[in-house]
């Protein structure tokens, strides 16, 4: 065996055996209240089973082929998304009655700015002009418009509930066009016009499965990950609604606002998503980032929405999901930038630097509004 087999064989473990210990992490922490050493040790099983999810993901991605790998962890997340979420409105009380819109907007600005800025930056550092397709990107980003309008804008303005609320039959409404409109993204990214999300060259000709040199991992393979996929998942839910406590008590002790709280928990719950459109960048295959980054904030408006929406026939207490002034400014400039961004299928380093800008504004405010 050679030492590149052995370096390989040795990282297969790794990303076998962390999931596992992250999920007894999970067990052992799970209601207790903990010492600072024992939140540090389920922190450090919480940044591994995300980067084991990484790894995992890409290989069921690799062996499903574009754009159906981008979905299998935007979907996985969002779903842990949905859980940590509820889970907390459910130990939370009336003052969490912000939290699924703090958390949806933060992956929101996470998406469409912090991880597509960071792999625009990438990619044109990588090749000096990062290439995507417009017709597949500017869709996508269309779709996330629509969404976060629909569902975190209108609520502000309505008039059937006081405050920033949704009557049941709004709600209603707005989760079921919520699920449509993804239901309608991931038909056409998938099979009607599957060729607009496929990575491109820098001549703007997809790039076609067969030019990969690396040989498809077996069926037998991808399963596995599959399903270590999924227990890592969990396990990062499960391990981050451990370390919570301690994020709340930080938060409050710190006198920020709450909603930090959200922004933490998206970040938290994007990880594993960011180190992937990164290492799809490096690769040359903006394209795929700019699927996970937009195709997460899709898929968590589209899903968690729904989720959160059914979730409250048995929630008590108040859902506030409209954006306050500032919230919503920072979403017009997302979108306005972002249509411009997509616009040419071609960014430099000002694209990447701009949306990172504006994420940087995001974060700031969140901490000193």
């Amino acid at each position: 065996m050679t030492t590149s087999d052995t370096i390989r064989s040795l990282m297969s473990r790794w990303t076998v055996v962390v999931p596992l210990l992250a999920v007894v992490a999970l067990v052992l922490s799970w209601g207790r209240s903990l010492p600072g050493f024992a939140v540090a040790l389920v922190a450090l099983c919480l940044a591994s089973a995300v980067l084991a999810a990484v790894h995992h993901a890409e290989v069921v991605a690799y062996r499903v082929g574009e754009p159906f790998g981008s979905l299998v962890l935007a979907v996985a997340v969002t779903v842990i998304e949905v859980a940590l979420i509820v889970t907390l409105m459910v130990d939370g009380g009336a003052k969490s009655a912000t939290l699924a819109r703090d958390t949806v907007f933060a992956a929101v600005m996470i998406t469409c700015n912090g991880i597509l800025g960071l792999c625009l930056l990438v990619g044109a550092l990588r090749s000096r002009v990062a290439v995507f397709n417009p017709e597949g990107t500017g869709a996508a980003l269309a779709t996330v418009a629509t969404l976060a309008t629909l569902t975190l804008v209108l609520p502000t303005f309505t008039t059937s509930r006081p405050g920033r609320q949704f009557s049941s039959a709004q709600l209603g409404f707005a989760a079921v066009a919520s699920l449509i409109l993804y239901g309608l993204f991931v038909a056409v990214q998938t099979v009607r016009h599957r060729d607009y999300f496929l990575p491109v060259t820098q001549d703007g000709e997809v790039r076609r499965e067969e030019e990969s040199y690396a040989p498809l991992p077996s069926r037998r393979a991808a399963g596995v990950s599959l399903v270590l996929l999924v227990v890592a998942l969990i396990a990062v839910v499960g391990d981050a609604k451990a370390v919570s406590p301690t994020i709340e008590s930080g938060v409050e002790s710190a006198g920020l606002p709450q909603s930090v709280v959200g922004v933490v928990i998206a970040l938290l719950v994007l990880l594993p998503e960011t180190l992937a459109a990164v290492r799809a960048a490096r690769r040359e295959r903006v394209q795929t980032s700019l699927n996970l980054a937009l195709g997460s904030a899709i898929a968590s408006i589209g899903l968690t929405i729904p989720a959160i929406a059914l979730a409250t026939v048995w929630l008590s207490g108040p859902l506030v999901l409209g954006l306050d002034a500032t919230h919503m400014v920072l979403l017009a400039l997302t979108v306005v930038v972002g249509a411009l961004t997509v616009a040419p299928g071609r960014a430099t380093l000002l694209q990447g630097g701009v949306h990172l800008g504006i994420f940087t504004a995001f974060v700031f405010l969140a901490i000193s509004p």
